[in-house]
């Protein structure tokens, strides 16, 4: 299902970009346009996990060098039957996360080093849950596509402002020009915003599955919300585009519930996910995540080992 949403996402910013071909420089912008965005869609669904992780300097970790984050995601990714992804590091104070690649084969997870240092263990264990729910769910393809293509189109736009071509019949005036510049990448944006805000309380919800304690996604969800508020994401102020990809929207800490936010009111998923605390019987846990009668939904029946 989610490769049909995948699919028809694709096809709307294609769309998008033969509009704004077409504006910009009659049918031939469109058809210019149109092979562009056939030729991004193309290269996105092979790379754009990587220009994910280039564009924020992230660095592959593996056991020796980051021993405790590589266990973790191994176990999560056993307790929820996926196979082991690549995990990396971004050299960023700000807390926050995201998880990148084309299928669950090409799979990557990212955390800062802000959110190393600023969350515990439990809590740390369930951003890595939620992303690799967003891996399992086949989020990850959308969330990488729809960033590069977001990122084009707003591109193309502002060139075009400035150098519109075709015909006099066909060529906008400057202000047109200007306004396909302004709507163009706004509307792209909202196609982003409207996939990626119900995947998040998916993952939520499956991330809490998976690390057996959604109080501590939740706690978790509460302090990198704040982090945000105060630590700026250099990186993500210049690429508004890929917002969208992490556990809480790096641009702003005032997250709302209105059509112009990349996620969800982080207050409404953190009630949610104790809602789904309180139905595991885990109400007020905060203690040791993962610890004692917590049941792996993927795993048969079979009960989590420690920790180590």
């Amino acid at each position: 299902m989610n490769y049909v949403r995948t699919g028809m996402l694709m096809a709307a910013l294609t769309a998008l970009f033969g509009v704004v071909g077409y504006l910009l420089a009659g049918s031939g912008g469109m058809l210019i346009a149109l092979g562009i965005a056939v030729a991004t869609n193309l290269f996105s669904y092979w790379n754009s996990d990587r220009l994910a992780l280039a564009a924020y300097n992230a660095h592959q970790v593996d056991e020796r060098s980051a021993p405790e984050l590589y266990r973790m995601v191994r176990d999560l990714a056993q307790r929820a039957n996926l196979p082991m992804p690549r995990v990396y590091l971004i050299d960023e104070d700000q807390p926050n996360a995201f998880a990148t690649g084309r299928n669950p084969q090409n799979a990557a997870v990212a955390a800062t080093t802000g959110i190393i240092r600023t969350l515990s263990h439990d809590e740390l264990a369930g951003v890595m849950a939620h992303e690799l729910a967003h891996i399992r769910n086949h989020d990850t393809l959308t969330m990488t596509i729809t960033a590069t293509m977001a990122g084009a189109i707003s591109t193309i736009a502002s060139f075009g402002m400035f150098f519109g071509g075709g015909n006099s019949e066909h060529r906008p005036n400057v202000v047109v020009q200007i306004l396909i510049a302004i709507l163009a990448p706004l509307a792209a944006t909202i196609i982003q915003m409207a996939v990626s805000r119900s995947r998040e309380y998916e993952a939520d919800r499956l991330g809490g599955e998976i690390c057996g304690n959604p109080a501590a996604l939740a706690d978790a969800l509460a302090k990198i919300a704040g982090g945000v508020a105060h630590i700026p994401n250099e990186t993500a102020e210049a690429k508004p585009a890929t917002a969208h990809m992490f556990i809480v929207n790096p641009l702003s800490g005032r997250g709302m519930d209105s059509l112009f936010s990349t996620h969800p009111d982080t207050g409404n998923r953190i009630a949610a996910l104790m809602e789904q605390a309180r139905a595991m019987g885990l109400a007020g846990a905060r203690g040791s995540f993962l610890g004692g009668a917590a049941r792996n939904p993927f795993a048969g029946g079979r009960e989590p080992g420690p920790w180590g």
